[in-house]
């Protein structure tokens, strides 16, 4: 059977799938990349990677001649719930983003409206190649708001990670309640490699160190943390001091931006065996900072990529690739040029941006065994990207150049996560978008009411500060007589 014959039907969950003859990124450790190679999935599992492979009775097959099979990627930082609000800040900094969610309208989202959010960002998620996501999730001001949140990642066949915060509290307050102790046993306790759970919570560095009373919950639960850290204005390097000195940094510490710290904090982080997600659309737009892999990689600190918010960007990981490579180069050149020297040669490479975007986010969460290469025995999360319909699809010579500058999110053919076929001929399977659609609608028309016509206009459309043209020294000002002069000197030349 044929891919262009194959429906929904054929392609149920629990039938065996086998991708035929397309180019493989194996994101082993010996990072293979097998051209004209198969990989054969049964059950939840990848049975069997390499050319030519003989394949069950009644086996789905899908042609990826001519495209590129690859781990499904891993977003380690996501505000799910913010994707209702999509595009709304394109023009905010960072401050603004604040003001408007933690100070203003934060309060106006219902337990309904994260649950909008989220359902529109996980359908999108997988839509992109993105089969595990972080749902940074410090939105929830109730365990309603919570049990909302997972509501909508448990509509939809991908694999999540509800990292759990409230912006409305401190974390030594919401952390320490009994309804979020029964939350997390009744929801997140157990639930295995499809639905992860973290603590997300800041540390602003006061020396008073509230925070203390969440990590002790973390620890007691036995459950990861993920803050922003290197945040400029927000979290700087006393917050790391204060983690290290109190013994709260671990290997599973995700540390998000991480762009304004000093060498000793970096120090610190590499000597704990945390990692750092890097959103480098964010960091470049919003201002967390310079985004930080240059620094990163100079302390070996391991690295993963992340999308932020829609209330900006999209779940769109080649674009974090993209963005990532060109803002790690440009810092090179700039301080070769300050140095008046020249680069000849990049450090970073696509095939390490690639390698962050799969089994860097795999390693961060905890599930490098199971998802994040492609490998016999590991979870089958796997992406074909191919589009015949594309000119920017063929030639495909550089495979990792492929992926991080050509190939985009409309380039995902068929996506696979936990063995089930959840995309395939770029079309959904399993996943209710016309849900979502209203959903997400009757969240815009609940929050545009909320702040009424004004606030809403001021709210997406910031003031724009003054700018001043400096003078220039070489501006030149003809007058009529001035022309007539010029001529009457060219022709006497002449």
């Amino acid at each position: 059977m044929t891919a262009t014959e194959l429906t929904a039907a054929d392609l149920a969950p629990g039938r065996p799938v086998v991708f035929r003859g397309g180019t493989v990124l194996t994101m082993d450790d010996a990072h293979r990349v097998l051209p004209g190679a198969d990989v054969l999935v049964v059950g939840e599992r990848i049975a069997e990677v390499g050319p030519g492979l003989a394949v069950p009775d009644g086996t789905a097959e899908i042609d990826a001649s001519g495209g590129i099979v690859m781990p499904g990627m891993v977003d380690t930082h996501r505000h799910m719930w913010q994707t209702a609000m999509r595009g709304y800040g394109a023009d905010w900094t960072l401050t603004q983003y604040f003001v408007w969610y933690y100070l203003q309208w934060g309060k106006s989202f219902r337990p309904q409206d994260v649950y909008a959010g989220n359902l529109l960002s996980a359908i999108e998620a997988i839509d992109a190649g993105v089969t595990t996501s972080v749902d940074w999730s410090h939105g929830l001001q109730s365990t309603e708001h919570a049990d909302a949140a997972v509501d909508a990642l448990e509509e939809v066949p991908g694999r999540f990670v509800l990292a759990y915060g409230n912006i409305q509290q401190g974390p030594w307050e919401w952390s320490g309640t009994p309804e979020f102790r029964d939350f997390y046993v009744r929801r997140m306790d157990g639930r295995g490699d499809m639905l992860g759970f973290q603590m997300a919570f800041d540390i602003p560095g006061d020396s008073e160190f509230k925070e203390k009373a969440a990590f002790e919950v973390a620890r007691e639960l036995g459950v990861p943390v993920s803050t922003h850290a290197g945040v400029w204005g927000a979290t700087n390097d006393n917050g790391i001091r204060l983690m290290h000195e109190h013994g709260f940094m671990t290997p599973q510490t995700v540390y998000v931006h991480c762009a304004t710290l000093s060498p000793d904090s970096y120090d610190r982080i590499a000597a704990t065996g945390g990692s750092a997600s890097v959103s480098t659309e964010s960091e470049q737009s919003a201002g967390q900072g310079y985004p930080p892999t240059w620094k990163l990689r100079e302390h070996g600190i391991p690295v993963s990529l992340s999308m932020d918010t829609s209330v900006w960007w999209s779940a769109d990981l080649f674009s974090a690739m993209r963005t990532t490579l060109g803002a790690d180069r440009a810092r090179d050149h700039l301080e070769a040029h300050g140095r008046e020297d020249t680069v000849t040669h990049h450090r970073l490479r696509a095939e390490t941006v690639v390698d962050w975007a799969t089994r860097g986010g795999a390693a961060a969460l905890g599930l490098g065994s199971a998802i994040g290469s492609l490998e016999a025995g590991k979870k089958a999360d796997i992406v074909l990207i191919k589009n015949d319909a594309s000119p920017a699809m063929f030639p495909i010579l550089n495979t990792y150049g492929h992926v991080a500058f050509q190939a985009q999110r409309g380039d995902v053919h068929t996506v696979v996560i936990n063995g089930r076929v959840v995309k395939h001929a770029h079309r959904l399977i399993g996943a209710d978008l016309a849900k979502a659609r209203d959903a997400v609608g009757q969240t815009v028309d609940h929050l545009m009411s909320e702040l009424g016509p004004e606030a809403w206009a001021e709210g997406m459309h910031p003031e724009i500060p003054e700018s001043r043209v400096r003078e220039n020294p070489y501006t030149y000002t003809y007058t009529d007589g001035d022309q007539g002069a010029a001529g009457d000197a060219k022709d006497q030349a002449e």
